[in-house]
């Protein structure tokens, strides 16, 4: 004799309060985006699913999230016709519509990402690693897509590097050198200072906009901070990232002010209400603390600072 299993996720809570995010971490998925003329490129990506949950409902449906998120990213596999947004927004529609309980749904996905490129100095080809990050949150007014990257560099610190600058100056004068002498060897030769390995994440709110392309994310963020930095460096190789970094060095602010330089030259046609989220955070080398700065912004808004 069969009977009916009882839906429990139905029922009603014991305590009936509403949770603003209920769903499942950790799902790995292959995702094959398509690239014109190329070999599509093939990732590992790990994605986070979400709905908000009313109070009078006990459960989310887990199993109906999975089959949704299943059935997606199986047909962006098959098809290799997504960008890692564009995977994420349509998932997040398909949830809302599914259920009819819910009035947001968010999905998010992380992925490692290997870029060929050359050393700097001795010309030999090797790769670098990036972490793409891309989210979309579905809601009856719409979806909002965001693409973006974390990448990681090195930096300077400007204070430590103007106490080596005026020792060196210090000393150049006991010894008798002109201050004409002086100014044109520091000029020329950026003294020391500690450095850092700098993380930096750079997401724009894209919303399917072909224009916004990865490649150029990832060339901002890298550039945001006082030299990029390279998994083969042969001895030239660490002679000019360790020059290029000292000629440029920055605190961790002026990396974030670097990121949205780079937006507002690269994105400009983007709308004012696109949402640009900026971070930087530097594992410190002389202090167990790191540090830390960010600014989440509407483009308008940035435009017109960077402007003035």
């Amino acid at each position: 004799m069969s009977h009916q299993l009882p839906d429990v996720q139905a029922t009603s809570p014991d305590v009936t309060v509403g949770l603003s995010q209920v769903g499942v971490t950790g799902v790995d998925k292959l995702v094959k985006i398509a690239r014109e003329d190329k070999r599509p490129i093939v990732l590992t990506a790990e994605f986070e699913v979400f709905v908000d949950l009313p109070g009078w409902r006990k459960g989310a449906d887990m199993s109906r999230n999975m089959e949704v998120i299943d059935e997606i990213l199986e047909d962006a596999t098959r098809e290799e016709a997504y960008g890692v947004e564009e995977v994420c927004g349509e998932a997040a529609e398909r949830l809302l519509e599914r259920h009819d309980y819910t009035s947001k749904a968010e999905v998010s996905m992380e992925a490692e990402f290997m870029r060929r490129e050359q050393t700097p100095a001795s010309d030999r080809e090797t790769q670098h690693t990036v972490d793409i990050v891309a989210s979309a949150t579905a809601t009856e007014e719409g979806t909002r897509e965001e693409i973006g990257a974390r990448v990681t560099g090195m930096t300077v610190c400007p204070c430590s590097q103007g106490m080596s600058t005026a020792r060196a100056k210090d000393t150049l004068e006991e010894l008798g050198v002109d201050e004409e002498t002086i100014t044109a060897f520091l000029d020329e030769v950026p003294q020391p200072g500690h450095s850092q390995r700098g993380h930096a994440t750079l997401a724009v709110e894209a919303s399917g906009d072909p224009s916004v392309d990865l490649n150029d994310i990832i060339d901002i963020a890298r550039d945001s901070m006082s030299a990029r930095i390279y998994n083969l460096a042969k001895r030239p190789d660490e002679d000019y990232m360790t020059y290029d970094a000292h000629a440029d060095a920055k605190f961790v602010e002026d990396c974030v002010r670097a990121l949205a330089e780079g937006v507002v030259e690269e994105f400009d046609h983007l709308a004012d209400d696109a949402v640009i989220t900026m971070s930087q955070s530097n594992d410190e080398s002389i202090h167990q603390h790191n540090a830390h700065a960010e600014r989440i912004v509407e483009m308008g808004t940035l435009r017109e600072e960077i402007e003035n």
